[in-house]
């Protein structure tokens, strides 16, 4: 293969959501695409099934794609083509196979093919072969595999893959229509666009035998196959939309960077060699060999690609990081009136959330107490923080230490006030500032807390101190009644 002839193609169906699974397709093949100065990765369209040809299903791929660095931008991206545009091309290439005597019209029925075989799981028997029989309703147009030997697939990945021809009915590859089927389609497509390398999933194995046939059968060269190891969910079953987070659209929503999802989806299946995992894109590419990958099945460690989140959110600088979590603090599903959030107020916080979030819409949860009138009320921690001989004796007698206006309202300052007035309860530093901590942000955790009330401002912890005794109080007095 020479440096200007590798053209690798992307070929997605439009199905409402982009498969996590065709995102690392997409970013191997955009790999070896990068790998050559005019190399390029193809982006093809399957949209000849109605029921799948929406035009925003197709957005949502582009916009997942650019997602994760793949667009127009880029000199080594084309496209996006759509197969529907191809159509008098297949219908053209099907008519040439048969002119060629590679193809032959079948009238048979599917039942019929069953009462011949009596067995529903075999396939087509080859009765039409010698029929001669011409175009017409009913009758669609079968491929005439060759008899006996095999096709050898020289798979990238897998080695040398043999399918017997014994094995392989001769399938059709045009309704009586005229329309051609998926493996016509896309053997036609590969042909028009010059693909020289097809990169996809395991699970397109199968179908590859026929369509190298019907490249030989046109007289072609196939291009250079690799079939990507499946991807398995936690109990080694394939992923599946039915019962996993399969949606890339889904981790985008919930604050994974582009680059941590990038990076994750680069190693299922291979490995820079190195022992590193955390690694750029850009020292990925030249290192990727589509030959190194593993042909065995690659885990979607949820767990893992939730730590490679967090240490790409910590490696960001703190204006980028502020920047980042933005939609999560500003968009209209934000807990708090959007009049009462503050921007400074959030940059003066983020560097001690950015080391305690692994997935940027967790920022909410963790910042939510500056911005609402109340902290939420989270019960269990209630109950934890707010036991009998701590809560209201922790509230009242921090209340009294922090209304001290010669208290210097600063982190430092109102740690050694919580430390000292729960010594005087006989309680060490954790178990004091359990009560405070409920108390003002609802919850048992989340930010350090003395910062926290440092940003909150004396009056507003004073108030919600107040407010958390009271309703202390209300609790105790029907029980003690």
């Amino acid at each position: 293969m020479t440096e200007t002839s590798l053209r690798t193609r992307f070929a997605p169906s439009p199905t409402g959501m982009f498969h996590v699974g065709g995102a690392r397709s997409a970013l191997f093949n955009w790999a070896l695409a990068q790998q050559r100065s005019e190399g390029r990765m193809v982006l093809r369209i399957e949209d000849t099934d109605a029921a799948r040809n929406r035009p925003e299903w197709t957005d949502g791929i582009i916009r997942a794609m650019a997602w994760l660095g793949i667009g127009e931008e880029d000199p080594h991206f084309e496209g996006p083509y759509f197969q529907s545009a191809y159509a008098d091309k297949h219908r053209e290439t099907a008519q040439e196979l048969y002119k060629k005597g590679r193809a032959y019209y079948c009238d048979c029925t599917r039942e019929q093919v069953q009462e011949r075989r009596d067995n529903p799981n075999l396939g087509y028997d080859g009765h039409c072969r010698e029929r001669n029989l011409e175009p017409g309703p009913g009758r669609a147009l079968r491929f005439r595999v060759p008899d006996g030997g095999p096709t050898v697939v020289e798979d990238r990945i897998r080695g040398r893959v043999e399918f017997e021809h014994s094995a392989i009915e001769d399938f059709v590859i045009a309704r009586a229509d005229g329309s051609p089927l998926f493996v016509l389609a896309n053997v036609v497509d590969d042909v028009e666009m010059g693909i020289t390398q097809v990169v996809r999933g395991e699970e397109h194995l199968s179908n590859t035998p026929k369509q190298q046939l019907l490249w030989e059968a046109l007289g072609l060269t196939p291009p250079v196959w690799a079939h990507l190891p499946v991807i398995v969910n936690e109990q080694r079953k394939k992923l599946s939309k039915r019962r996993d987070k399969v949606a890339l659209e889904s981790y985008q929503e919930e604050g994974y960077l582009a680059e941590a999802m990038v990076n994750y989806l680069m190693l299922l299946g291979w490995a820079p060699g190195d022992d590193r995992e955390i690694m750029p894109w850009s020292e990925m590419v030249p290192l990727f060999r589509i030959e190194d990958v593993n042909s065995s099945s690659a885990f979607f460690d949820e767990k893992k690609l939730r730590a490679f989140n967090g240490e790409y959110i910590r490696a960001l600088g703190a204006d980028e990081f502020v920047e980042r979590c933005r939609p999560w603090l500003t968009g209209d599903a934000v807990p708090w009136d959007p009049a009462d959030y503050d921007p400074a107020v959030f940059a003066a916080v983020a560097p001690l959330a950015q080391s305690r979030v692994a997935v940027l819409s967790e920022i909410v949860p963790n910042v939510d107490f500056l911005f609402l009138a109340e902290p939420v009320r989270d019960e269990k921690s209630w109950a934890k923080a707010m036991k009998p001989g701590v809560g209201a004796e922790m509230l009242e007698a921090a209340l009294a230490r922090f209304a001290d206006t010669e208290l210097s309202w600063t982190a430092e300052a109102l740690k050694t006030a919580t430390e000292e007035t729960g010594a005087t309860l006989g309680l060490k530093l954790g178990k004091a500032q359990a009560p405070v901590r409920v108390a003002v942000t609802g919850r048992t955790v989340g930010l350090p807390l003395f910062e926290s009330l440092e940003l909150l401002g004396r009056d507003r912890v004073q108030a919600r101190l107040e407010a958390a005794l009271a309703r202390l109080r209300a609790q105790e007095g029907p029980a003690s009644a």
